[in-house]
């Protein structure tokens, strides 16, 4: 399963082509996709038409959406930014970390277009698209 994260369904949305936008393309019909309920909402709060929402709102609701927290993954997550920090990473949101966190904890893939990723790749094993 792969959860796409929002930096990809912004530039989805925007029409922007990107690698990632470009598997997210591909990846539909074909591949099992994933949100959390905090992606659910960074990615519809950025659309100004009412129409645009809608649009958007109905294509994300056929996906499975997960809440994202609990006490487990909050407490996995401090974790993981506390043994990022000893490594001298500075994760920069808090957001990001819980996702990341998610994905491992959830085995899945995640697809992605934002750097804040990276050090989860690196040394906790996140397991990215692209």
């Amino acid at each position: 399963m792969w959860l796409v994260d929002t930096s990809v369904w912004i530039d989805y949305f925007n029409g922007v082509a990107t690698p990632q936008t470009n598997y997210l393309d591909a990846a539909l019909g074909h591949e099992t996709l994933c949100l959390v309920d905090i992606i659910l909402c960074e990615v519809l709060q950025g659309f100004q038409r009412q129409s645009e929402f809608e649009q958007a709102k109905a294509a994300l609701l056929t996906f499975p959406i997960y809440p994202l927290s609990g006490v487990d993954l909050a407490l996995q997550s401090a974790e993981h930014y506390r043994t990022l920090r000893r490594r001298g990473v500075t994760v920069r949101k808090t957001i990001d970390c819980l996702i990341a966190t998610f994905a491992i904890a959830n085995e899945m893939w995640l697809l992605h277009n934002d750097r804040d990723f990276d050090p989860f790749e690196t040394y906790l094993g996140l397991r990215v698209v692209c």
